[in-house]
């Protein structure tokens, strides 16, 4: 999930390389300019910024779900008697609704339009959001929780989509930061106001940017590439025009667009035994092989019960989530200037340094409460833990390996492949998120010690797999990222 608020920069970086990929060389199988600038005719972009921002009210939403369950865990489990196995399906459940999501938000988008998937993840972020609030037990909870995340697991996907599709390319950079931005900011303000909210009042609070989604839908143009796909020319003549002004000169951008739906029609479509094939295998493991290093190094657990993490190593909860809120947003921005510059493997193998040592300052500060040994240096070891552990994966991990996949899958594949991994980062972020409570309950500071071993693991792996970096990467079959050759 976590990237997925990682998300997240994540799939809109990925569209983004495609775009930018596809648009700069003529003889490959597809062109996708999406916008072209005519500098001869003067653009005003001020329905694009206004689109996005209606969109990214989507990744605002999105980081509010995620980040929901850290502040209110003790409250919620007060007021309706909770137990430990409860609260751990309230806090896991997310997830399960987001691979639900996930799976079906790309029919979802292609059939009602991207503005019309959207619609749709608000009203049910919208009545998750209302079955939480008016909640008596278990039950609707996690109704309401099943509900916000089926949402999240479409906005996850729509957003970044509609956002690439809008955008010229010029501004696609600073698109790309503000989605995931937004996502981090929803994460951090849910975790901030928390500590003052009742856990009923933070859940209204949940509302209000799927209110202003839900208003602003109906004053921005829906997704031209998409109209041009269901062949609704009129409509899509007119989104195209509303985009880039009426002084704009939009038929060179809108003959490469109707050329770039047809050639993409004309693919064939990959199934999912294709992807083990064995020229496509090492693209496959490296792709799907990066999403369980992000997932099952913790993050999720660690993103759901920080509060608890921090109340339970004697560290005050309030000034720790606040901390962790503001630093995950400063580190976000920061690698969004940094990705291109630092490169994919080495962000990953700091990033995966970075984690291993936050779980080793963890454990040990649970290590030292346990057996009763330098009390008053705990606390300061695990908000140190903590904190150097989600600076690191928000520096590269939690990214960066989204960024790979997009760079190392064959277009004919990168669906099927995309659909794979996508599931798989899920299916971790949900199982880490519902074992976490469990895993503290057997040991706290064995729990840290697996997910060290387990990032640890995942360094061997970047290292062996990710052979050599590349600026460019070659579209016909993966890439040297990947160590593969061309089929």
């Amino acid at each position: 999930m976590y990237k997925n608020i990682a998300n997240g920069d994540s799939i809109l970086m990925a569209i983004e390389k495609d775009m930018e990929e596809t648009e700069s060389t003529v003889q490959d199988e597809i062109r996708a300019p999406l916008v072209l600038q005519d500098e001869k005719h003067k653009e005003n972009n001020f329905m694009v910024y206004l689109s996005t921002f209606v969109a990214v009210c989507g990744s605002f939403a999105f980081g509010s779900c995620a980040g929901y369950s850290s502040p209110t865990q003790s409250a919620i489990r007060e007021d309706l008697n909770l137990s430990l196995a409860e609260y751990s399906l309230f806090g896991s459940i997310l997830t399960f609704g987001a691979m639900i999501g996930a799976i079906a938000s790309g029919p979802m988008a292609d059939c009602f339009g991207r503005k019309g998937a959207l619609r749709i993840s608000t009203v049910f972020c919208t009545a998750g959001w209302l079955a939480i609030y008016f909640a008596q037990g278990p039950l609707a909870l996690d109704i309401g929780r099943l509900a916000t995340g089926f949402g999240m697991g479409v906005f996850s996907y729509v957003v970044p989509v509609f956002i690439a599709e809008i955008a010229p390319k010029n501004l696609r950079g600073a698109l790309t930061a503000a989605n995931q931005l937004m996502i981090c900011t929803g994460v951090s303000v849910a975790f901030i106001i928390g500590t003052v909210l009742t856990w009923r009042t933070l859940a209204l609070t949940g509302l209000i940017p799927c209110a202003v989604l839900l208003v602003g839908l109906f004053f921005v143009p829906e997704s031209p590439r998409w109209l041009a796909k269901i062949g609704r020319k009129k409509e899509f003549d007119a989104a195209l025009r509303k985009l880039r002004g009426k002084d704009a000169d939009i038929s060179q951008e809108a003959d490469e667009i109707q050329d770039y739906i047809e050639t993409l029609q004309k693919l064939p479509k990959a199934k999912i035994f294709d992807l083990f094939q064995r020229r496509y295998l090492r693209s496959v493991t490296i792709g799907v092989g990066l999403m369980v290093c992000q997932q099952f190094g913790g993050i999720n657990g660690i993103c759901f019960y920080t509060s608890s993490i921090f109340e339970s190593a004697g560290f005050p909860a309030d000034i720790g989530t606040i901390i962790y809120a503001i630093l995950q947003v400063i580190i976000t921005a920061l690698n969004a200037l940094f990705v291109d510059k630092a490169g994919r493997k080495p962000l990953l193998l700091v990033s995966g340094a970075g984690l291993v040592m936050g779980c080793l300052l963890a454990a040990l500060s649970f290590y030292f409460k346990t057996y009763e040994i330098g009390l008053a240096a705990a606390p300061a070891l695990a908000v140190t833990g903590i904190l150097l552990y989600i600076a690191s994966f928000s520096a590269g991990m939690g990214a960066v390996p989204w960024i790979i996949m997009s760079e190392i899958f064959p277009i004919n594949i990168k669906g099927a492949a995309g659909s794979l991994a996508t599931l798989t980062n899920w299916f971790g972020a949900w199982a880490v998120s519902f074992t976490f409570n469990f895993l503290l309950s057997w040991s706290s500071y064995g729990t840290f010690l697996v997910y060290a071993a387990i990032n640890l693991a995942g360094i061997v792996f970047i290292i062996i797999m990710l052979r050599k970096e590349v600026a460019t990467v070659p579209k016909e079959f993966g890439s040297n990222l990947a160590g593969g050759e061309r089929s």
